[in-house]
């Protein structure tokens, strides 16, 4: 971890981007259309990252964690989950429990990356 941020290939980013992708799948959406460029998807990781910290350390997602992966674009998210990072990845199934305590409807057999949801 650097600078109390995970890095992209913690555990800790791992799991974050978990939530933040499962979370935001169920509704994806678009900037009017037009894909986001790669300084907005590099913000809204490094924002997600922020928001969704404490799940790291066992809490349950907060309401800005909730609302961030609501508003993510998995085209932002998804091409970030590479092999590398979906090992650290030790239980999809917790964060598809997260997600759903979020009121969030989490889709079967969903690919992103390296991942797919059970």
């Amino acid at each position: 971890m650097k600078g109390g941020r995970p890095s992209s290939s913690s555990p800790a980013f791992g799991l974050l981007l978990v939530l933040v992708i499962v979370l935001g799948m169920g509704e994806v959406i678009k900037m009017g259309g037009a894909a986001p460029s790669a300084a907005q998807c590099h913000e809204e990781r490094a924002l997600a990252v922020t928001a969704c910290m404490p799940v790291v350390f066992g809490k349950l997602p907060t309401p800005q964690c909730c609302e961030r992966a609501r508003v993510s674009h998995t085209e932002c998210i998804c091409p970030v989950i590479t092999p590398k990072v979906a090992a650290t990845i030790h239980d999809i199934n917790r964060a598809v429990r997260l997600i759903e305590g979020c009121g969030r409807r989490v889709p079967r057999h969903f690919k992103c990356g390296s991942i797919t949801t059970p």
